[in-house]
């Protein structure tokens, strides 16, 4: 496996454990926490169907990190003091989870959308 596929194989692992943490907590079962177990089935059995799945799975990140941004964007502009992101009763700076979120998607889709990941999950030989 290419070492990108396993950092991002680690990444949806941890992404797993999250969504069926908070799928057990809420006993609220959606496809944007959820959707992150098919795609790590298919990269660990290296089925050629993965690709698509993960390439979906990122769209749907997007779109949904989108959309809250666009949310926050309009709240701040409305009532900016009542913009805030809370964790476990902590507050969260707004710039350094942006920074996260924007850097997990770009990683997440260099990685989708390299030449050697699709080697890999299409079953050519690929050097790492």
């Amino acid at each position: 496996m290419p070492k990108r596929l396993i950092l991002l194989t680690a990444l949806y692992c941890l992404f797993s454990i999250v969504a069926l943490w908070r799928a057990v907590t809420t006993q609220s079962f959606d496809l944007f926490t959820l959707g992150v177990l098919p795609v790590l089935a298919g990269i660990l059995v290296r089925a050629p169907w993965s690709s698509l799945v993960l390439k979906i799975y990122l769209g749907m990140q997007t779109l949904g990190f989108s959309a809250l941004g666009i949310t926050a964007i309009i709240a701040y502009r409305i009532t900016p003091e009542d913009v805030k992101v809370f964790f476990a009763g902590e507050r969260i700076p707004m710039l350094p989870l942006v920074v996260g979120i924007i850097g997990m998607l770009l990683v997440q889709y260099w990685i989708a959308f390299s030449k050697v990941t699709y080697q890999y999950l299409s079953g050519k030989t690929a050097k790492s």
